[in-house]
Order: structure tokens, then C-alpha cells, then sequence
């Protein structure tokens, strides 16, 4: 007997992506949350600095269509070279 699944698609889904605060971080995470996630509006990305502003993160809450639509913009999102982690 299988476990039931933990998420049902399609849903809503936040990702939080934290990375140093310089030029082209959002723009860099925009461009691969839309490869994964083209009906994602990256006006409603919410982006906040660390206490000291050394550190910017962005939610993104996209819809969610699969299992493998997540793992592969995790995978992505984790190799970036400007993103520290992805939750």
C-alpha cells in the first residue's frame, strides 16, 4: 500500500531563494523560476535584506504543477552560483 502523495497538484507553492544582495540577483531568479514556472508574475516576488543588508531573499509563489516541475527549478535554483539556499 502507497502513502498518499504530500502535495496534490496543481497548487500554490512559495520558494524562498536567499543570495548576497548585489545587481542582477532578482533578475537572475526571475529568469529561472519563469523557465520552470512561465505563468509565474514576477510582480509579486517579495524580496527583503538581511538586518544589515548583506543578504536579499525572494519569495516566489508559483503554481506548482508536478513533482518533477519542482525538482528541477530546486535543482536549478540551488546551482546557481549567486544563490546560498533555497527553501
Amino acid at each position: 500500500m502507497q502513502d498518499p502523495p504530500l502535495i496534490e497538484y496543481p497548487c500554490e507553492f512559495p520558494i524562498k531563494i536567499m543570495g548576497h544582495t548585489r545587481a542582477g540577483f532578482a533578475q537572475a531568479i526571475l529568469e529561472v523560476i519563469n523557465r520552470h514556472a512561465p505563468d509565474f508574475n514576477g510582480a509579486t516576488m517579495d524580496m527583503k535584506s538581511s538586518k544589515h543588508g548583506k543578504y536579499l531573499s525572494i519569495t516566489c509563489v508559483i503554481n506548482a504543477t508536478s513533482r518533477v516541475q519542482l525538482d528541477a527549478l530546486y535543482q536549478e535554483l540551488c546551482d546557481h552560483p549567486m544563490v546560498v539556499m533555497v527553501l
